[in-house]
Order: structure tokens, then sequence, then C-alpha cells
């Protein structure tokens, strides 16, 4: 579509005002593209990708600014990724220790943040893995505290109330039972099995396995995905000189479902994936990108990783960043 020395001049304009967030002019493109061309030259090879759609002419100055399909030319044909060196990667994978399975997910999402010095957003697994273990503890006469363990390292505690009161050898029999007849089945399998079987269990088990079923239905209840650093948006101007579109973002933040149908959607993709400004499909992201990457756990994709900026990123450095961030989640994942 575009000839090299019209690639050139796009890939120094993009890349310069990433660097320095002002238009850039002929003289200035000139100086930086190290193309032997006259400024009259540059300015109908500027004028061309103007009229492509690729640059634009903001109202307030006479150089131009890269547009969402320049950045995506850009990301898509002249990026040059700069990988993250083996020090780097050696000190994230020091923040995402797998012997610490329930801060995983919030440690990379602060990680993300932290590097990018954007928002960074993890969805948490999708609540589909095996039970590896169920376990009650007394807290009271008729109060018990209901441990699920499952095969992703998730554990999720919940405050259960019995109309009987149990001895801890009660529980601790009801415990090895359900942990022997019902691992390697995902949470929504046992509860249809409950429902199904519960007449034949033993009375004291089918008791305290129908009030664990009740208490866990709430499994979705906490925090679907884990944003960290959205107060780092505050203070990038592309976004904040705008309130009401800030305002839309932290309201997208808040609500989060429309957030998490565009991670959902990128569960399946192969790697990275980057939306610029309307690809994603959500007004609040006109004036943003985000970069996602799903992760793993066992080789089964269990959730999505994104870094949410402005369109005007070094993508160079947020690509590996998201890349790398979602491989050593997923190792550490899978090592629990």
């Amino acid at each position: 579509m575009l000839n090299e020395r019209a690639q050139v001049l796009l890939k120094t304009l993009v890349e310069r005002y990433i660097e320095e967030g002002q238009p850039l002019g002929s003289r200035a493109l000139s100086h930086y593209s190290g193309l032997d061309l006259s400024a009259a030259s540059i300015r109908n090879v500027m004028s061309d990708l103007e009229a492509l759609g690729f640059i634009a002419s903001p109202h307030t100055s006479a150089g131009r600014i890269p547009t969402a399909k320049g950045y995506r030319f850009f990301v898509d044909t002249l990026l040059v990724v700069k990988p993250l060196e083996q020090q780097e990667i050696e000190q994230l994978g020091g923040n995402l220790l797998p012997n610490n399975p329930s801060r995983l997910i919030s440690s990379a999402s602060q990680l993300l943040s932290e590097l990018t010095q954007f928002a960074g957003v993890v969805m948490t697994p999708k609540r589909d893995a095996f039970l590896r273990h169920i376990e009650f503890l007394k807290l009271s006469d008729k109060r018990l505290l209901l441990i699920f363990v499952t095969s992703n390292g998730d554990v999720q505690n919940r405050i259960m109330f019995s109309e009987k009161e149990y001895s801890s050898s009660e529980l601790t029999e009801a415990s090895n039972f359900l942990s022997q007849n019902f691992a390697g089945l995902t949470l929504n399998e046992i509860h249809r099995r409950v429902k199904e079987e519960v007449h034949d269990l033993q009375r004291n088990v089918s008791e305290l396995m129908s009030a664990a079923v009740n208490a866990s239905s709430g499994e979705g209840d906490g925090e679907d995905c884990i944003i960290s650093g959205k107060h780092n948006l505050l203070h990038v101007h592309d976004l904040s000189s705008n309130l009401s579109s800030l305002r839309s973002l932290f309201d997208l933040f808040e609500k989060k479902t429309a957030l998490l149908q565009l991670l959902d959607a990128s569960r399946n993709a192969q790697g990275v994936q980057i939306f610029i400004g309307r690809e994603s499909g959500l007004g609040q992201l006109d004036e943003c990108s985000v970069v996602t990457a799903p992760y793993h756990s066992e080789g089964k994709i269990v959730g999505t990783l994104a870094v949410v900026g402005p369109k005007r990123m070094a993508y160079e450095r947020i690509i590996p960043i998201v890349d790398v961030t979602a491989k050593l989640l997923s190792g550490a994942l899978s090592q629990n």
C-alpha cells in the first residue's frame, strides 16, 4: 500500500510522536528519517499519507500526528519489538512465585502496571478448574469455614452456617469422604451431582455437602478481574486532557462487564493481540490501546491479561512485557 519512503516517514513520525507527544513537521521528519528528500517532497508524501487516513493535522499545529489507522499499520508492518533483557525476565519471574498461588493474579496485575506505568488488568481464571481438595473447619458451634482447593491452585474460602453442631471428627470424616468422591470434578459438576445424589449420601455428609454447594454457588462473586494502576492514566496527557472521556474510562473499569467481554473474546488469540482505538468495540476505549495475551494452566487457557493505555504507547516495549508476563504466569500456575 505504501512505498518505501512513505513507510520510512510514517515510521519516523509515529516513533517520534510516541517519544515526544508533539506533532511533527517536514523539517523534523527530514532530520530524523535520514532520507535525502527536499521539504517539498516530504510535504507531498505527508499529504498522501493524510489522504489515506494514516496521519492527521491538529488544528493547532502545522505538524502531523498518527491516526488509529496509522498506529495499526505501524504495529502490523513497521514495528521492531525489543525483547526483554534476561535480567528483566528473571526479575519478573521472581515476582510470580508458584508457592503463593492466591496472590499470583494480583501480582501479575501490579507488575503490568508498574512496568508500563499504565493500567494492568488480569482476568481471574475461569471457574471450571477441578476440585483437588475440600475441607471443613469449625469456627464456632454452628459456624464453619469451607475451603475449596482447585487444580489451578486457587483457594476459595467460604463462611457457612449449619443447622446442627458438628464435632471435629465428623468434619474430618466428611472432608475426607467428599475429597475422595468429588475430586476431579468441576464445581459446576459437583453442584449437579450433589442435587442428583444427595439422598444417597450419609446424612451428616449430605447436609454438609448441600451447605457447601449453597456456599460455593457464589464462587464467581469475587473479582472477575484485577485492575492495578488506574491512577497512572490520570497522568497521561492524551487521556487526562479530556475529562469526559476519562470519566467514561474509569466507569468502564468500575463496572468491568464490557471490559471482561473484551478480555474473554481475546482468550483464544494466538499470543499477543492489540486493539487500537475503536477496534475494541467499546466507546470508552476510543482513545486507548489495549494489549492482551491469554495465559494457561496445565495446558488450558484460563484467562487473559492486558495493559490499557493511550494509543501513544511504546508498543515495542509493552508487547514483550505483556507476552512474557502471560508466559510466566502460565508457568507459575501450572506448577501448583
